[in-house]
């Protein structure tokens, strides 16, 4: 089983240098964590490989960053793992030539693999009702485990968003929920009725049963809207393995997660004839580019209703 490099591993300086590079990530462009995580995973690796050829990632040129990602490439990576990694190792030469920590940016000219055209795995909508109605509602895990469904499904939230949630950003009377995304970006979406519902049922009939003792609360932990069996924040981690648990029930077969669902929402409403921009708002994309992916998946559907639709198709 791999092991994470240590700081043995690396040339002088460089564990210091992606410390600093994920303290900018996370508290000036206040990406999550899990997404600097990410980055430090991949600088990480790039280190360890610069190390072993005598270099250090204040010295690396582009001539061993193109052999760093052909590397990748022949250890198996898929080409979008490789694009990732080739992207981070952008964002921080970037990030280190502009603080004078390299004299030129050797990733300046560096391209990385084309990502494909993979479009995203959608449910049909009966496929994402029976998944979002499987959990059970007589106890208070079923109870948590369907409403959280039902705001992925019904809201369009990140895994992440979703396990983030508040008591203070839930508005069940105006149907709606506030959502904190990524880079801190802030966004109300609706929540629909079965989405409402199921939450107030939980709020009301299965929350209390997840809630830490009185001497062990904090405020974090104690306005939480989800919490795991240890009665913690539920994590994104915990959620996943909860749709698969669903998902093995419901839907035997399919390859699903908490992002299918947001997947779906998308695709569903833009199905009904909901404006892409509106979907875009919703979604929280900073680009309308993002969203429009989704209308390669429903463009047979969408040229049905404009036909139902239209006075003049």
């Amino acid at each position: 089983m791999a092991t994470e490099p240590t700081a043995n591993a690396l040339a002088p300086g460089d564990p210091g240098a992606i410390d600093a590079f994920v303290d900018h990530l996370l508290f000036e462009r206040r990406l999550s964590t899990h997404t600097a995580q990410a980055y430090r995973n991949d600088l990480t690796g790039l280190a360890v490989f610069l190390h072993r050829a005598g270099r250090g990632l204040g010295t690396a040129d582009y001539r061993l960053l193109r052999r760093w990602l052909a590397n990748l490439g022949t250890r198996g990576y898929a080409r979008t793992s490789v694009a990732r990694k080739a992207a981070a190792a952008g964002t921080f030469y970037a990030w280190a030539a502009r603080r004078g920590m390299v004299e030129a940016n050797p990733a300046a000219l560096l391209s990385s693999p084309a990502r494909g055209s993979r479009l995203p795995t959608v449910l049909k909508v009966a496929e994402a009702e029976r998944l979002a109605t499987a959990p059970p509602s007589g106890d208070p895990v079923g109870l948590r485990d369907r409403a959280l469904l039902e705001l992925l499904y019904g809201s369009g939230l990140r895994v992440a968003e979703a396990c983030g949630l508040d008591l203070e950003d839930l508005d069940l009377e105006g149907q709606r929920v506030r959502v904190l995304g990524k880079g801190g970006k802030e966004r109300v979406v609706p929540m629909g009725d079965f989405a409402a519902q199921a939450v107030l049922q939980y709020l009301e009939e299965g929350r209390g049963a997840f809630l830490p003792e009185p001497d062990k609360r904090v405020r974090s932990a104690e306005e939480a809207v989800f919490f795991n069996r240890r009665k913690k924040r539920m994590t994104p981690r915990d959620a996943r393995a909860m749709v698969q648990r669903y998902v093995r029930f419901a839907l035997a077969g399919r390859s699903v997660s908490p992002h299918t669902l947001r997947h779906s929402f998308a695709t569903h409403l833009l199905e009904a004839g909901a404006d892409i921009r509106a979907v875009q708002e919703l979604l929280g994309h900073a680009s309308l580019a993002t969203t429009q992916r989704y209308t390669h998946v429903s463009r047979s559907r969408l040229f049905e209703a404009y036909r139902r639709s239209h006075p003049r198709a």
